[in-house]
């Protein structure tokens, strides 16, 4: 599992800066978002194996990452320092043992979304509850370029972020917002060799 995480982190920081260099821009910083994860952590004293579904670490003083939707914003937090909070809210850290949100978080499931088709014809076996003009308006009132992306990534698929990171109020500080631009994923249509 370790060896696995090394070599997403690694790739993440390969895209990162490939899309930097494309774009001709400067890397000011370089904020990671490990999630979906487990680390050997010390909480109480006791050395223990901290798993993060759905989470990231968010310890004080550490910058993360949140993700929304493909059609809204996303931001940079920073876990609370304790000089900075309250102690009840020193408490809820460490309860949480230091942990956040990754996202926004989804209302519906992929098949929900996109509905379910035989992989092998293409026939429509139930239809889903996202369409492709629905998809397409959200991202364009929002001035997004959306390259692929399949119906099961679609914005009606998530919570609203500002909502999501108000359940965390205190813990963390949003330090930037971030608004998508363009965003590039794989297509409804791409071949997945472990979907078969």
């Amino acid at each position: 599992m370790n060896l696995a995480g090394r070599y997403a982190y690694a790739g993440r920081e390969w895209v990162a800066r490939k899309v930097v260099r494309l774009l001709g821009g400067n890397e000011l910083e370089l904020v990671h978002n490990h999630h979906n994860f487990a680390w050997k952590e010390v909480h109480d004293g006791e050395e223990v194996i901290v798993v993060r579904k759905g989470a990231t670490p968010a310890f004080p003083g550490q910058r993360g990452f949140i993700g929304g939707s493909m059609g809204d914003d996303a931001v940079i937090v920073r876990g609370v320092t304790a000089d900075e909070a309250a102690e009840t809210v020193r408490a809820a850290q460490r309860a949480a043992l230091y942990s956040t949100v990754h996202g926004a978080g989804r209302v519906m499931s992929r098949t929900q979304a996109a509905g379910k088709r035989n992989r092998r014809t293409g026939q429509v076996i139930r239809p889903g509850l996202v369409s492709p003009g629905m998809m397409q308006a959200w991202v364009k009132e929002k001035g997004v370029i959306l390259r692929g992306g399949g119906l099961d990534e679609s914005p009606h698929v998530y919570r609203r972020l500002p909502e999501v990171l108000a359940a965390q109020e205190g813990t963390i500080e949003v330090e930037h917002v971030l608004s998508p631009l363009i965003v590039v994923m794989a297509g409804a249509d791409e071949f997945d060799p472990y979907k078969d």
